[in-house]
């Protein structure tokens, strides 16, 4: 593809050498003549100096050159668009693999395909241009919506996580809940979604999974939410549209993830607690990051004020060495 045919793509203007053909997209360092990468921050700006790249994706004030330029306002979000033209994914053909066992009542909407070794439950209901990679197991009376993606190993609408505690002997608690996928959502490989006890453990529409998330029972996963690998959620959570969850993240029982709130990777959310829309929180208990970053800087201190500590008490405890009137 040319320069100027990915920059009409894009509807953005170019500059240098439109003719010059573009065949894979690359990182900055490795990109050879013939491909394309991008500017996204700072650093990057600091390497794209010394980059062979054919064609560079920069933000409007970039300062530098390169054979070709296309200024796009957001560089990341406009290579995602080269990547689908340059590396178009291959859909698997629709239909059913012969080594898929489907359950009773099944229905399956028009374009889906589902891969080898998967296993569908009875009253299973998938919408339309989905996509179920190999080994993905959906338990019975689940719904998924359209054009969903399921990783290999997802696991979709396992009994929750509930016991009672009877005569000194731990017994499941029935679960007869549902689960629900909305349209347009991924999951990633070996993730796992919990059906309700009662009610639905739901994920809306455009949420995105990581590989290795656990969502537990009742659960309810609002739109547009992104979640990366091994987060784990407790029962009853629930998480706001546009929220962005970092990676190995633990939440409590029915805590509260407000609309675009950011939890940092390794934070850990108390059971009951809200997390607060449009900030970002860090660390276990998580709190705002500010917060978080000045009890962090405290904490580091704390060797050394330990040090001077004894250094003070061994000089009260030490005899005087002048003699005493």
């Amino acid at each position: 593809m040319l320069v100027r045919e990915i920059a009409a793509r894009l509807n953005a203007g170019w500059e240098g050498d439109g003719e010059r053909d573009i065949r894979r997209v690359s990182t900055l360092e490795a990109a050879a003549p013939d491909e394309i990468s991008f500017v996204a921050n700072q650093k990057a700006a600091r390497a794209a100096g010394s980059s062979r790249a054919g064609c560079l994706l920069v933000p409007p004030a970039f300062e530098g050159s390169a054979a070709a330029l296309i200024r796009v306002p957001d560089p990341r979000a406009a290579i995602a668009q080269v990547i689908d033209a340059l590396h178009p994914k291959r859909r698997p053909t629709p239909g059913v693999h012969p080594s898929a066992v489907i359950g009773q009542r099944v229905a399956m909407g028009e374009g889906t395909s589902i891969g080898p070794g998967c296993a569908i439950g009875d009253d299973v209901r998938i919408g339309h241009g989905c996509t179920i990679h190999a080994n993905v197991t959906v338990y019975g009376n689940v719904t998924i919506g359209d054009r969903v993606v399921l990783h290999s190993g997802a696991v979709i609408g396992a009994d929750g996580f509930g016991f009672v505690l009877r005569n000194g002997a731990y017994e499941n608690f029935p679960q007869v809940g549902t689960v629900e996928i909305g349209n347009d959502v991924e999951i990633g490989a070996n993730s796992c979604i919990d059906r309700a006890a009662l009610g639905v453990t739901s994920v809306g529409d455009g949420t995105k999974l990581d590989n290795m998330v656990h969502i537990a029972h009742n659960c309810r996963i609002g739109r547009h939410v992104v979640i990366a690998a091994q987060t784990g959620m407790a029962g009853g959570v629930v998480v706001d549209d546009y929220a962005v969850i970092g990676g190995q993240v633990g939440i409590g029982d029915k805590a509260h993830i407000e609309s675009k709130a950011v939890l940092g990777s390794g934070a850990g959310v108390l059971t009951s607690k809200i997390v607060r829309g449009g900030q970002v929180y860090w660390g276990t208990p998580a709190r705002p990051l500010r917060e978080y970053l000045i009890q962090l800087a405290a904490l580091s201190k704390v060797p050394e004020l330990v040090k001077k500590d004894r250094l003070l008490t061994r000089a009260a405890r030490k005899p005087d060495s002048e003699p005493r009137p």
